[in-house]
């Protein structure tokens, strides 16, 4: 939404000014107009979720960020990028980069934390994966044996640590992450471009080009069962956290989830989820659970991320906030309602941003501070109460309320911050 930034007026009643309502239990935090003159409170700008987004921008990668995940305590994101390198940032508090990771000698496509959070697993176009020690910050070991790019890796969640992956050499490799070789591959028709790790360790989902998951017993590497719907490619698996069922994500822009019980009845298709744009420029794109398994959410081509209700395919609501392609989303592992989510290309790029509904991610900072050229003070009244909404203006000539991730159209009381900051 473009604002046009004018000066302050003298005559605060002669207009519409900005109005944040106080009680967000049953606004939910939705902006109001307040015609000065008639007095009249107008709801304006609704939001449809309680995730006030985005809160905060991550930003330190030269290249396009291709994946961007949470560790099991939610306190840790790392991300990796076509500029080769894995970053290591703080969910909390001032979002702080705290590592940097480098050695690949091609972009990181896909990641995966250990159990504990000391180590960091990658899959990268360089053929090969690593294993990275977060305590030290240097690469463990480095896996070979792919034969072209590696897309996908996971790990096994219980009992005896696996790593697997995914290549276009239409392998799943399996690996013990003691050793630099393969301990087994299993050969596929095509290209896998999404793998994931049943539980129990037992399973392999992979899916590939030819548009079908496949269900793999570890041990005697053979087909239990193929999931079949999808009308393109597979570009991400997700096993729900009660194990019980699987989430997939295609190029022909749905999403679609699937009984994997032992015993389940032979149609295992659950549900299709429409909303998500796929786009044309073939990246993998990313699907996740949230932490009780009643959303999902997906990176969509249109510079949004689509959330449903995995009990009945509703749509939520879609958070805003990038000008290209969305790479990657994730839900954290705790109940915050967060996101960590990685854009593709686009302006401004290489950026990760977080959406949150929890108070103590209310962040006063810029939104990107290379497009950022003033910030301002927009104060409201209601009721004779006087509230000031943080917000910033960019070059596109936009604005924004940093506090809850609206655009704003601006009123009539409007103050510059003379160090072009926002305080702390």
């Amino acid at each position: 939404m473009s604002a046009e930034k004018r000066p302050a007026e003298d005559d605060p009643s002669s207009s519409q000014m900005l109005v944040k309502r106080q009680n967000v239990s049953t606004s939910e935090g939705a902006l109001a107009r307040l015609n000065a003159s008639s007095n009249a409170l107008v709801q304006a700008n609704a939001r449809t979720s309680a995730l006030q987004a985005p809160v905060m921008e991550l930003s330190g990668h030269t290249g396009e960020v291709f994946t961007a995940k949470f560790d099991p305590t939610g306190n840790l994101i790392a991300s990796g990028s076509m500029d080769r390198s894995i970053m290591l940032w703080r969910t909390y508090g001032d979002c702080e980069n705290y590592g940097l990771l480098n050695g690949h000698k091609g972009a990181v496509l896909d990641l995966q934390w250990s159990r504990d959070s000391e180590i960091l697993y990658t899959a990268s176009a360089d053929m090969h994966l690593a294993s990275w020690d977060l305590t030290s910050g240097t690469r463990i070991r480095r896996y070979v044996g792919h034969e072209e790019i590696v897309n996908a890796v996971d790990i096994t969640r219980r009992g005896e640590d696996l790593i697997i992956s995914g290549s276009d050499d239409s392998t799943i490799g399996i690996w013990d992450p003691r050793s630099k070789h393969a301990i087994d591959y299993i050969q596929t028709d095509f290209p896998v471009t999404a793998v994931a790790m049943s539980s129990a360790g037992n399973e392999i989902f992979a899916g590939g080009i030819d548009n079908d998951i496949r269900v793999w017993d570890l041990r005697k590497k053979s087909v239990v069962y193929s999931l079949l719907g999808h009308s393109d490619s597979i570009m991400s698996l997700k096993v729900s956290p009660d194990s019980q069922s699987l989430v997939s994500y295609a190029m022909d822009s749905t999403v679609r989830t699937w009984d994997i019980r032992p015993f389940a009845p032979t149609e295992r298709h659950i549900r299709t989820f429409d909303g998500a744009n796929a786009g044309v420029e073939k990246n993998l794109m990313g699907v996740s659970w949230d932490a009780d398994g009643k959303k999902i959410a997906a990176a969509s081509a249109d510079g949004t991320v689509v959330v449903w209700s995995s009990q009945n395919g509703k749509l939520l609501y879609k958070l805003p906030g990038h000008k290209g392609t969305v790479n990657s989303a994730e839900f954290t592992p705790g109940k915050e309602p967060i996101f960590a989510i990685n854009k593709g290309k686009g302006k401004p790029s290489r950026a990760i941003r977080m959406y949150a509904g929890a108070s103590r991610f209310v962040v006063r900072r810029r939104i990107n501070p290379s497009s950022v050229t003033a910030v301002t003070t927009i104060l409201s009244m209601a009721g004779g109460l006087k509230e000031a909404l943080e917000a910033v203006i960019c070059a596109d000539d936009t604005a924004h309320d940093v506090v809850n991730g609206l655009d704003l159209k601006f009123g009539t009381q409007v103050m510059e911050d003379e160090n072009g900051v926002l305080g702390p």
